[in-house]
């Protein structure tokens, strides 16, 4: 027969047990929701290595596949490892532009090609500086934006300096207002993709 002693001891060991319970569930709780969090931030990680990843060798997938008739093109894409890292918006937004780059001309790929070998080459602080300028260019109504499209077009061959001349022409000055020439100004400072050799090529959206 248990003691008085024991009894209280055993009454006392239960009431701990019972009053820390609800902190040891609160515990778990907060560890699963820290794991779930860590869990989450590793997949966004993986998701943008792998957005990265196919971002960089994109240029020459295109270019191995390029010739295949469009089922076999989108095939390989769905085969492809880094694809298949992907979220499936982002898998369906690339097997559209793969359908768009197949229906072009031979002449148009290859243009886009070449945007697309110089883009891969940029470090990460001019692909900013291009999508910021690219951001600004669109804003404006859509006959300038035609008319500095044309005028990156024709910086293409130029060297820094050239470019530079060539927008504080008077030429430039008569036929861009200053943010015009601005934006310009940093278009060639970034490296341009070589100009295609079509006679008279429309400008680039």
């Amino acid at each position: 027969m248990l003691s008085g002693r024991t009894k209280f001891v055993i009454a006392a060991l239960a009431g701990i047990c019972l009053a820390t319970a609800p902190a040891f569930a609160q515990s778990s709780s907060l560890h699963a929701r820290r794991q779930q969090k860590i869990q989450q931030r590793q997949q966004q990680r993986a998701e943008k290595q792998s957005e990265r990843a196919a971002q960089n060798h994109s240029g020459d997938w295109l270019r191995r596949y390029k010739d295949l008739p469009p089922d076999k093109q989108r095939e390989a894409l769905q085969n492809d490892p880094e694809f298949q890292k992907l979220a499936p918006a982002r898998q369906a937004q690339l097997l559209q532009r793969l359908q768009r780059f197949s229906s072009l001309p031979p002449q148009q790929q290859e243009r886009m090609l070449s945007r697309m070998e110089t883009w891969e080459h940029l470090t990460r602080e001019q692909k900013q500086q291009a999508k910021g300028l690219f951001k600004q260019i669109q804003q404006l109504p859509p006959p300038r934006r035609r008319l500095l499209t044309s005028a990156v077009r024709e910086m293409r061959d130029l060297t820094p300096e050239q470019r530079e001349d060539l927008i504080n022409s008077d030429r430039y000055k008569n036929n861009f207002s200053d943010h015009e020439r601005e934006l310009l100004s940093g278009a060639a400072r970034l490296p341009l993709a070589p100009l295609d050799n079509s006679p008279s090529g429309s400008p680039e959206r």
